[in-house]
């Protein structure tokens, strides 16, 4: 595994692992645990923990979108990744989402994930600015993040969410930095993902962030996805990765097939709802989302659990 040099921010403790390529392989972009008075709940997350780390995930991601990182403040922030890297053991990448809008605020989060024990981290691109966000924005934003850094720093582009998209031609420049490890492609377009392998060079992780294309990205070159179906199906998702890996085509291309309708609903149709929901179906329960978001009506509990039937034979979370 290549080994890549983190960056010089001070005054961090270092993380439990060697600044390197990440793994290749299926991570699971958790759900922040909220109680019912709307209060962090680190009970229930370590819980839920403890079924990832029991997991075949290659790592976990906390306070990404489905973590509903934008409604979590930096006090409770600082309390999810501390619990997190409590739970999580050594050599089981723990990421963190530390993207902010401005520069300034992403170079703080991201000293203090670092401090808090994050592996590495993964930083969404701003977008409140939509109309400025140039490339060269992207790489001057990104190239001060990644330079006050002391963990590795991965892209992310969720286009969907922000409205801004970073292109290949910004990647590629900063896939040249030490510090810059991958970056996370949240759009369905392999076209894309294709494009970003080749702008990244051998040593540039990069990981789909949509379940529905998961297989179609690996066969382009993607080290592996940051799923929130992972969350639910990790043995299932792994498996698809697996299959892909040994050349196993037509299994993987089948599996792929049937996890596309609860990938549908984990995803566009429902978001973190959804994801909560599945998870108290399989008997994780994270809690409701935080207001403004609202828990899943009753059709749409039924229509999750209408999905997960198909999985009945796989391990689920609370099997694991």
């Amino acid at each position: 595994m290549q080994e890549r040099r983190a960056g010089g921010g001070r005054g961090s403790a270092p993380s439990r692992m060697n600044p390197m390529v990440l793994p290749a392989g299926v991570y699971a972009p958790v759900p922040t645990p909220f109680d019912t008075q709307d209060t962090f709940d680190p009970l229930r997350f370590r819980v839920a923990l403890a079924r990832w780390v029991a997991s075949p995930l290659a790592g976990l991601v906390v306070l990404g979108s489905n973590g509903e990182a934008p409604l979590v403040d930096e006090e409770e922030s600082d309390g999810v990744i501390a619990v997190a890297r409590e739970a999580i053991p050594p050599g089981r990448p723990l990421i963190v989402g530390t993207g902010r809008e401005s520069t300034r605020a992403t170079v703080a989060a991201s000293r203090r994930a670092a401090a808090l024990g994050a592996d590495a981290v993964i930083v969404r691109t701003p977008g409140f600015f939509k109309s400025q966000m140039t490339s060269d924005v992207f790489v001057r934003h990104y190239t001060a993040v990644a330079d006050a850094s002391p963990v590795p720093v991965l892209l992310y582009n969720f286009t969907a969410v922000t409205g801004v998209n970073i292109g290949a031609d910004a990647v590629a420049r900063l896939a040249q930095h030490p510090n810059v490890v991958g970056i996370k492609e949240s759009g369905g377009d392999v076209a894309q993902i294709a494009e970003l392998v080749a702008a990244g060079g051998s040593a540039f992780r990069v990981f789909a962030g949509s379940s529905t294309s998961f297989y179609a990205s690996l066969c382009v070159g993607a080290a592996g996805g940051i799923l929130a179906l992972g969350c639910v199906l990790p043995d299932a998702c792994a498996a698809l990765f697996d299959l892909v890996r040994q050349g196993a085509h037509h299994d993987a291309r089948a599996l792929q097939s049937r996890l596309v309708p609860l990938a549908q609903l984990l995803g566009n149709r429902y978001g973190v709802a959804g994801l909560k929901a599945a998870l108290a179906l399989v008997g994780c329960d994270v809690g409701p989302p935080r207001p403004p978001l609202v828990a899943l009506d009753a059709h749409g509990r039924d229509a999750v659990e209408r999905a997960l039937r198909t999985f009945s034979h796989w391990p689920l979370l609370n099997e694991a």
